[in-house]
């Protein structure tokens, strides 16, 4: 059995985390066997080597090494890639084809980005790895191979479990032995060696002297984040190697190359429970207008009902007339803002058209004294609302939206009548 330095020199891996040396002792030790392996990590954190190592330790050392990247299959062609197709099985398919693990029979298959397989090639992926049969596309044939899975993945795999994006029995079929490689922030020491390296390699490329970094550069490069891992230290290392022409690097020369430096270490909150794939808001917000629609038919209903049972439509509408400023009045205030507030001020202050019609029709003036009453009655329900909304407002420190919900009116009825009552 090869040691830790011996493969670092064979597959020039450079670095001396105690992490990373673990996830190269545990690909040494399952090489041997034909054991399932998923190699974990963000991207850009060199997981594809992994594989390379694991195979080539193996007893599988001679036959086919495959590498197949599942993100970048299509997928109503990925099932033909991996398993093949016969002739005439879908459109364009005017010869029989072999697939991956058809033609990696007695080898090995590195499955990159595992994580981004179709649902239905997953169950395939399942059957292969249960009892290593498969059935071509357009075929039914039942065939048999002999290959080893290795699979790679940057995704949380427990969350896509729980989204149903991945089945959990191919997840538990795949880490049979799973191995982590830290991401290059959690490694430290290796930053600066890393840097060397490529630079290194390319100044020789280009045939240029090779950078150098001052003594801050080092330090910058210790306190940058990292988020592409190796990748972007490597492109980093390429750019700044091409492009200067000052070989001794600066702190400020390599922050100009380093995205978001300023922000990068600042603390903040992640949240982790949410993603552009999770819809909680959008459904929230749903509920949210089903239930202001619920409310506004509600009010309708009452509306109609008085309008049933009194034919004097005049008087319902005076009656009434918080209720129909609520139902029909919304609708102008979630579109203009200053322009409603005048017809607004104007339906508050009914007192003089009532005196009017109570001097102009004697018919009227017996109905007075009930109407003064309705009014005293309206006005009162006008103080304790306002009550109610400040006491409200206070309790939540001003926040509008959770003073509507205490409410039970939606914000924007709330912010119609902190306007109306001039709150």
């Amino acid at each position: 059995m090869e040691s830790v330095q011996a493969i670092k020199q064979r597959f020039e891996i450079i670095g001396n985390d105690p992490k990373l040396n673990r996830a190269l002792e545990k690909a040494i030790q399952v090489a041997p066997t034909d054991i399932s392996v998923l190699v974990t990590g963000e991207s850009g954190v060199g997981k594809e080597s992994i594989p390379k190592i694991i195979h080539s330790l193996s007893h599988r050392k001679h036959a086919k090494y495959i590498a197949v990247n599942c993100g970048a299959i299509p997928e109503g062609t990925i099932d033909s890639e991996l398993f093949g197709h016969e002739k005439g099985s879908f459109t364009g398919a005017t010869s029989t084809r072999s697939g991956y693990f058809e033609v990696a029979d007695g080898g090995t298959i590195f499955l990159d980005e595992v994580g981004e397989l179709p649902l239905t090639t997953q169950v395939r992926l399942l059957r292969v790895l249960e009892n290593g049969e498969f059935l071509k596309v357009g075929s039914s044939q039942v065939q048999k191979t002999d290959v080893r899975i290795v699979a790679a993945t940057n995704m949380n795999m427990i969350e896509a479990i729980k989204k149903e994006k991945f089945r959990e029995d191919l997840y538990y079929r795949l880490s049979t032995v799973e191995i982590n490689i830290p991401p290059l922030r959690e490694r430290k020491e290796d930053i600066h060696l890393l840097f060397r390296k490529f630079a290194s390699d390319f100044g020789q490329k280009y045939k240029m002297p090779t950078i150098r970094l001052d003594e801050d550069a080092v330090q910058l490069l210790f306190k940058y984040r990292w988020p592409g891992n190796i990748r972007q230290l490597r492109n980093i290392a390429e750019q700044v190697s091409v492009l200067e022409s000052d070989r001794n690097i600066s702190a400020i020369t390599l922050n100009s190359y380093l995205p978001n430096t300023g922000s990068s270490q600042l603390p903040a909150v992640v949240r982790q429970n949410k993603n552009e794939s999770d819809f909680s808001n959008e459904r929230e917000i749903l509920y949210k207008v089903l239930f202001d629609m619920k409310g506004d038919l509600t009010d309708l209903k009452k509306l109609t009902l008085e309008l049933l049972k009194n034919k004097d439509t005049q008087k319902v509408q005076e009656e009434n007339e918080g209720l129909i400023q609520k139902i029909y009045g919304g609708d102008q205030d979630g579109f203009q803002e200053e322009d409603n507030e005048e017809p607004m001020e104007v339906l508050q202050l009914p007192e003089p058209q009532l005196e009017q019609k109570t001097f102009e029709t004697p018919q009227e003036d017996k109905y007075h004294f009930a109407e003064e009453i309705e009014e005293e009655e309206t006005l009162s329900l006008q103080e304790k609302e306002v009550e109610l909304i400040k006491k409200s407002l206070e309790r939540n420190r001003g926040k509008r939206k959770a003073a509507a919900a205490e409410l039970g009116i939606s914000e924007r009825t709330l912010y119609r009548k902190i306007k109306q009552y001039d709150l």
